[in-house]
């Protein structure tokens, strides 16, 4: 198996163009060409993680957090980046990312969280704006199913928990076949009118190349006519945060001490408990408290995140109970994603999650 189908995989899961503006996920380090000799998955890459890799004898290093963010003008080993880099180097390891691309992704980072506190009806907290396209064409009546069909292949259709969905309008097509044509219907020189279907569905943005090829490989047309709309519409599955509810509420405490047992946080902080009782579950992993204020607009009872400033929690003891569980905590499940889609698709390649512990923050 080639690293490059592992990596294939991974981007099926989440698309890099779901990524934030300022991130830099996807392949940091190496050839994808070489065959997988194993897959270490890790939340942070350290010289540990890749020494770890290389007693394994493993030659891919899948993490969520990219090693490389900036750009770098020479590579001497000053710091732990420019460290890791030369040793994945020297030992051929490819080193791949899928950082805010996994966040946004649907099922992705959020969702995990999710499913270890148990929450029920999960959905999107701020969805993807501007991601979405709408595709017309137009179908001779005997093919439609056939095109149909083709664009639903790669993507096309997907409203919420409903796929293959398309608005059909019957109609007439009129064309003239000019010299050096080679008309699916009609005769060169002649006006011709054919019965068509409208077909209107709606894609993600970023697949509009692959929609297009099969778009043409299906249509019988020789020149096949088609529209692509940007849409306002924000796109529900994908996007930051979620929220969910609980089976059976609790109490604040009750709620906290489960967390920061499930997460293993050294240390949970947390605003005044004011006595509610929590059931409506608001939640972003690593940095994002920049959802607080959708938390709250959405009615959570509370919002868990790895990070909270310490002026953020001025002011919202009576409007949520706000958790603050650690980064690295908050994040750690996102190796159990990597494992699932490896070891679904790719049974015969080995696959580990490191017993390297990456949090650089400890508590007395």
């Amino acid at each position: 198996m080639k690293i490059k189908e592992i990596v294939s995989a991974l981007e099926r899961f989440a698309p890099l163009p779901l990524q934030d503006g300022f991130d830099n996920a996807g392949l940091q380090i190496g050839l994808t060409d070489a065959e997988a000799t194993g897959a270490l998955l890790c939340l942070d890459v350290t010289e540990a993680v890749l020494d770890e890799a290389i007693a394994l004898g493993y030659n891919l290093v899948i993490s969520h957090h990219p090693l490389i963010f900036k750009g770098y003008k020479s590579i001497t080993g000053k710091d732990y980046v420019e460290r890791c880099i030369l040793k994945a180097i020297k030992n051929d390891i490819v080193i791949y990312s899928a950082h805010t691309n996994l966040d946004n992704a649907p099922e992705g980072v959020n969702f995990k969280i999710a499913e270890k506190i148990g929450l029920k009806n999960v959905r999107v907290l701020e969805a993807k704006e501007n991601a979405l396209l709408k595709l017309v064409t137009f179908v001779p009546t005997d093919r439609a199913e056939e095109v149909r069909a083709a664009l639903v292949s790669v993507g096309c259709g997907c409203v919420g928990n409903y796929d293959s969905c398309s608005y059909n309008v019957e109609g007439e097509g009129m064309f003239r076949a000019r010299e050096g044509a080679n008309p699916y219907c009609g005769e060169i020189g002649e006006l011709h009118v054919e019965k068509e279907v409208r077909i209107e569905t709606i894609l993600p943005t970023y697949r509009k190349a692959e929609v297009i090829k099969a778009l043409l490989t299906a249509h019988p047309y020789e020149e096949p006519a088609f529209d692509l709309y940007p849409l306002q519409n924000s796109w529900q599955q994908a996007g930051a945060g979620v929220i969910g509810e609980l089976e059976t509420p609790e109490t604040e405490l009750e709620f906290l001490k489960r967390i920061k047992k499930t997460f293993e946080a050294g240390c949970l902080r947390h605003n005044k408990l004011t006595g509610r009782e929590i059931q409506t579950v608001a939640l972003c992993g690593g940095a994002g408290a920049f959802l607080m204020p959708l938390a709250i607009r959405n009615h959570a009872d509370v919002f868990i995140t790895g990070e909270i400033k310490y002026h953020d929690y001025f002011g919202h003891d009576t409007d949520i109970l706000l958790a603050e569980i650690g980064h690295y905590e908050s994040e750690q499940y996102t190796k159990e994603i990597f494992y699932t889609i490896i070891r679904e698709l790719f049974p015969n390649v080995e696959v580990q999650q490191s017993k390297v512990n990456t949090n650089p923050i400890k508590y007395m």
